[in-house]
């Protein structure tokens, strides 16, 4: 079978590999498209300290049930079910999963990352971390991770109908973030560089749509919010300027929760998380609760799938693909490879 690897930083290769051998406990998917994540694109440019080397990359799945092995249990799979993959491990000792939180399990291994992914014509995986999504193409199967992502940092601000939301980054993750806050009864302000995204993340449920660059933007945040600031603040960006941004902002009393990994230090002014009183929480992976949200979300139909999806390649235009996004990092959703 056909698999794409990064075989060092700068250098992406088609390799051929032996299809793999099914095992009793596991789903044989035969892969369809999977989406290339940022870190995916660190790995590439020689940035992702968690990554091996060399490594398939891939954790962003879309496919469907290849076969099922003989100690799967009966009646969850069907040949030709639409499936995704939840790609994180979990040790089950360690202090995140002994209080059940297995997204953030100590040693984590995400598919593509810590070990290869699934950028192949088809991946083995146990029958536990295969999710079904009925009546959602493999393609758009490929977007429910990210998303879920997004979902899982607003359940992580216990966002409810009586707050308002700023989600700083308007990426695949921040407009998740953006849809289960307004989902939530939030009201949600989006902010982000780019006046495409804004668009894209109001008619996704933002109420109101700010763009950073603006010489006014505290001024217009404090208009948005009767002088307070936002109750919550997600962080979806990465970069220590948001990172400041997102502390500045917030109002007192509230909570910043934070997705990116700022590539540097980021110095903060500390006086502001004693003055204000803030509760400033990691979010990290996600949950198979928040996966089933998406799904249930895509479910709906009225989601602009095409929208999100930047472009969609074949496995020999990888290295160009990512060579690309690299130089244009505001001009990317979603890039899906495409394995059919």
């Amino acid at each position: 079978m056909l698999s794409i690897q990064i075989s060092s930083p700068g250098k992406v290769e088609l390799v051929e590999q032996e299809k793999p051998i099914l095992l009793s406990d596991q789903v044989l998917i035969r892969i369809h498209y999977v989406g290339f994540c940022g870190s995916d694109l660190n790995t590439y440019l020689g940035r992702n300290p968690l990554a091996i080397s060399p490594v398939i990359p891939g954790h962003e799945i879309g496919g469907t049930v290849e076969a099922i092995g003989k100690d799967v249990p009966a009646g969850l799979f069907a040949e030709g079910m639409s499936v995704t993959v939840n790609p994180y491990t979990a040790c089950g000792k360690c202090s995140s999963c002994r209080k059940g939180r297995p997204n953030a399990c100590e040693h984590n291994q995400t598919l593509g990352v810590q070990r290869n992914g699934a950028m192949s014509d088809y991946i083995a995986v146990p029958w536990g971390k295969v999710i079904p999504a009925p009546g959602i193409s493999p393609r758009d199967c490929a977007l429910i991770e990210p998303m879920s992502v997004g979902f899982h940092a607003v359940d992580r601000g216990a966002v409810s109908d009586i707050d308002t939301v700023m989600v700083i980054g308007c990426g695949m993750i921040g407009l998740g973030a953006v849809v289960r806050a307004s989902m939530r009864g939030a009201t949600v302000i989006a902010v982000d560089l780019d006046d495409e995204k804004l668009d894209l993340a109001k008619r996704l449920g933002a109420t109101h749509a700010l763009n950073s660059k603006s010489a006014n933007f505290h001024e217009e945040l404090m208009a948005l919010t009767g002088g307070c600031g936002p109750d919550v603040v997600v962080e979806a960006v990465g970069s220590p300027v948001t990172y400041v941004l997102a502390v500045d902002e917030v109002a007192f009393a509230g909570r910043v929760v934070c997705i990116g990994y700022a590539k540097s230090d980021v110095s903060f002014h500390t006086k502001l998380f004693v003055q204000k009183e803030l509760d400033i929480r990691g979010s990290r992976n996600a949950m198979p609760s928040d996966f089933n949200a998406v799904i249930r979300y895509l479910s709906r139909g009225n989601c602009p799938m095409e929208e999100l999806i930047s472009r969609i390649i074949k496995p020999e235009e990888v290295s160009e693909t990512l060579q690309y996004w690299s130089e244009n990092p505001g001009k990317v959703f979603r890039i899906l490879a495409k394995f059919d």
